[in-house]
């Protein structure tokens, strides 16, 4: 379920189709996120699920499922 939610809003921020993003899509190299879309999505995640990511934390999330996984251990 919070890989479905995780999957919708990067999709939607960094307008892209849903249906190509899995677990092992990398943020940067596949989607083309750049520093400020990585801050909104945090931002938004942070938001969403009630949890704070460490600023040293963010370079850590590599991948989708990177993010999914922050959000499983940290809610």
């Amino acid at each position: 379920m919070i890989f479905e939610n995780v999957k919708t809003l990067i999709a939607k921020q960094l307008k892209a189709d849903p249906a190509t993003i899995t677990a092992d899509t990398r943020l940067i190299e596949d989607l083309k996120a750049d520093s400020a879309n990585v801050m909104v999505m945090i931002m938004d995640l942070e938001d969403n699920y009630g949890i704070t990511v460490e600023d040293d934390q963010i370079l850590k999330l590599k991948t989708v499922g990177d993010v999914v996984a922050y959000i499983e251990a940290n809610q």
